[in-house]
């Protein structure tokens, strides 16, 4: 277990029926730091039982508990806030279902304290297991995002596995009743871009695990490809409506990297 518990820097795990790597995510996030927060997001598989007696063992776990489900971005906005209420600063968000790196948990972090005001994003680095078609609908994504961003540097849009600063992400998400399923990865990177947010990206692996190996996805092709559809249209209007100040701020960054002009509404 992770020795000393961090007093600004956290891992929130939003879980919701996650299947058979819970444990694995679980061990191995709490192997690399402390505290680590689970938010149960109304799952039905009893994971939040396992999850709780873990906890009673364990002074670096805590556990959330949704009565039922409302989406990655609305589990995360309750972590936060309970996370702000204690005093943390930032949060790692990561999945349960073992596809993010647990082992680059203490990299990220140390990037995110080096620069505090800023997103650490990971990048993916893809192997066979990933499926061909989702990695065309991110690189999609990920264009739209850098059209939405004036090319600020986002990286990859979809993956989760980031460091984020807790005031302006409680801000964002609290300004707006989007991000609250599939759609918070992408969206909330664009918004805290035009908030002044400066992404830093370190690449990371990623793995996809089929139902022999313990994997569960419930990502819906139609649905969730529809509603990141339905965002990408949202944050165009959006960007166009910001086009003088985000060019603007292009035009007058700092050489290596985005400047930092007072927060606004995103």
């Amino acid at each position: 277990m992770a020795a000393q518990p961090s007093p600004t820097h956290l891992v929130l795990i939003p879980s919701y029926n996650p299947g058979a790597m819970l444990r694995e995510t679980l061990r191995a996030a709490r192997e690399a730091w402390c505290p680590v927060w689970v938010v149960v997001d109304g799952s039905t598989d009893d994971s939040a039982r396992w999850l709780q007696e873990q906890a009673r063992n364990d002074s670096g776990l805590r556990v959330l508990v949704l009565p039922e489900n409302r989406g990655k971005g609305a589990a995360v906005l309750h972590g936060i806030e309970a996370a702000a209420a204690e005093g943390f600063t930032h949060v790692l968000v990561m999945d349960s279902d073992g596809q993010h790196p647990a082992q680059r948990i203490g990299q990220f972090m140390a990037a995110s304290m080096r620069e505090p005001d800023a997103m650490v994003l990971g990048r993916p680095v893809f192997d066979a297991s990933a499926p061909v078609e989702r990695v065309y609908w991110r690189r999609m994504s990920n264009f739209w995002t850098d059209v939405e961003t004036l090319w600020a540097g986002v990286g990859d849009s979809l993956y989760g596995f980031r460091v984020y600063p807790i005031a302006p992400l409680r801000a964002v998400m609290q300004e707006s009743r989007w991000m609250r399923r599939f759609d918070f990865d992408p969206e909330v990177a664009v918004r805290l871009c035009w908030r002044g947010v400066r992404p830093v990206n370190l690449d990371a692996p990623v793995r996809y695990f089929d139902p022999r190996a313990g994997g569960v996805s419930h990502f819906r092709y139609l649905r969730d490809n529809l509603l990141l559809a339905w965002m990408h249209l949202r944050l165009v209007a959006g960007c166009l409506v910001r086009l003088p100040w985000l060019l603007w701020r292009r035009l007058h960054a700092p050489a290596g990297g985005n400047s930092h002009p007072p927060n606004r509404a995103a």
